[in-house]
């Protein structure tokens, strides 16, 4: 096994009510995230049941577990790409019982997707600014008549994705189209659509698919920068475990859609259901 390289180290983990634990950072700030009892069944199967997770207000978090656990699922019922049949999820203390994807993205909450939905006859820039429509706002006939107002947003939206882009040091792409990216740097812009819309707590579904080992520990290094730089919540899902251990401060385990353990990287990597899980359970002798 390949030796991780340990980026939150030193992050001190604390337990809060709940049986939940968050960095100790965040232990007198509201969470940005409370899920509670959260299930859905498709056609009588329990997809997901009863879920359970707190993060912090500055945490990344991660979501792991083998394949076909539920973790996408638990992502698209958190942004409310589908409705829960049971429990609530608050976002920094509100309920978004009701909500559409549209409505959830506002109060906070953002992500990106197993596989790439970006714009791809579009320019890198123009996908990002797809992310900040609602940052820079003028009014209908502002822009319609093009007036002042309008020019001056249209150049504030320029400088905040150009200053974006930078984050993975992209700006010199802002023209190309997105599509004729590589597929680590569409995975990266996706990333930066993301933070455009401004979140509380961005999801990242498996954001180091495709990418050589190189790639992954700038994106380890990026997402502490962007958790540093924005003061925002990460959870996300992935399969690379030197990614997982290597950044993720608290760590919740599903499978076949229940939670089976959390903890921080080092009680998850020994914890016995666990390596089960994904081991499957060894004979003895």
């Amino acid at each position: 096994m390949t030796q991780t390289k340990k980026f939150n180290a030193a992050t001190k983990m604390v337990p809060v009510p709940s049986q939940a634990i968050v960095p100790e950072r965040d232990i007198d700030k509201q969470p940005v995230l409370i899920a509670s009892h959260l299930g859905i069944e498709f056609g009588g199967l329990k997809a997901v049941d009863d879920f359970n997770l707190i993060i912090g207000k500055t945490e990344i978090a991660g979501l792991i577990g083998p394949n076909g656990a539920g973790k996408t699922t638990v992502f698209n019922l958190l942004t409310k790409v589908y409705q829960p049949t049971t429990g609530t999820v608050l976002v920094n203390g509100k309920d978004t019982h009701g909500m559409n994807t549209v409505q959830a993205n506002k109060l906070g909450l953002a992500r990106t997707f197993q596989n790439i939905r970006l714009f791809g006859n579009m320019t890198v820039e123009e996908n990002v600014r797809i992310g900040l429509h609602n940052q820079v706002p003028y009014g209908l006939m502002t822009g319609i008549f093009r007036l002042p107002g309008y020019w001056k947003g249209e150049k504030k939206q320029h400088e905040m994705a150009l200053d974006l882009l930078s984050i993975f040091d992209m700006q010199h792409m802002a023209n190309v189209k997105a599509g004729s990216l590589p597929y680590g740097a569409q995975r990266r812009l996706e990333i930066v659509r993301a933070l455009a819309t401004h979140p509380s707590l961005l999801l990242l579904d498996e954001p180091a698919a495709g990418m050589n080992p190189h790639e992954t520990e700038e994106l380890m290094e990026n997402i502490i920068k962007i958790r540093d730089q924005f003061q925002i919540a990460v959870l996300l899902i992935e399969h690379d475990m030197n990614l997982v251990m290597g950044i993720c401060e608290g760590i919740c385990v599903l499978n076949y859609g229940r939670v089976i353990a959390k903890g921080t990287a080092e009680e998850i990597q020994s914890n016995p259901v666990v390596i089960e899980a994904y081991l499957g359970k060894q004979k003895e002798g």
